[in-house]
């Protein structure tokens, strides 16, 4: 290799090592409103998320009560809580507070209003052990799903969560 970058002109090198430093990865999402990705998909991740949230409280409360704790699965227990916190987050900011929420919309405040609150309470449920905060995830979820939703799409998030 030593020797083929020896015949290679400066020029020659020197570009290569521009093209190669500039090598990307891609990545999931690229924010191209290209339709594969649905809006009732992501309502049912978030309330996925929420319910591993949950879990994931309890299951420290737990944890922390035995004797002796268990740190490993402590640890364990408190990443996947913030792993998922952290997923609720990325939804409300990456997928719908900066691609699918439109100001010119008349529904804009009631939509900004409950993906903040999302966002206050995924970054307290990353604080604490409160599962109301989970609680409070959930009516948040609600409450936007009321304000961004048509009746079919609406009644078919209520039918799948039970509500």
């Amino acid at each position: 290799m030593k020797l083929l970058l020896c015949r290679l002109s400066p020029v020659v090198v020197a570009a290569l090592i521009v093209l190669l430093g500039r090598y990307n990865i891609a990545h999931s999402h690229c924010e191209i409103p290209c339709g594969i990705y649905g809006d009732t998909a992501r309502i049912h991740m978030l309330y996925e998320d929420i319910g591993t949230i949950e879990k994931s409280m309890q299951q420290i409360i737990a944890l922390e009560k035995e004797s002796p704790v268990n740190y490993n699965q402590l640890v364990r227990w408190v990443n996947n809580k913030e792993e998922h916190a952290s997923k609720v987050q990325h939804v409300a900011t990456q997928y719908f507070m900066t691609q699918r929420i439109k100001s010119a919309s008349e529904k804009y405040i009631p939509q900004l209003t409950s993906m903040h609150g999302i966002l206050v309470h995924a970054m307290k449920a990353k604080q604490t052990t409160d599962v109301e905060h989970c609680k409070h995830l959930r009516d948040l979820v609600d409450k936007f799903a009321a304000a961004y939703f048509s009746g079919e799409d609406l009644k078919h998030i209520r039918e799948h969560h039970g509500k």
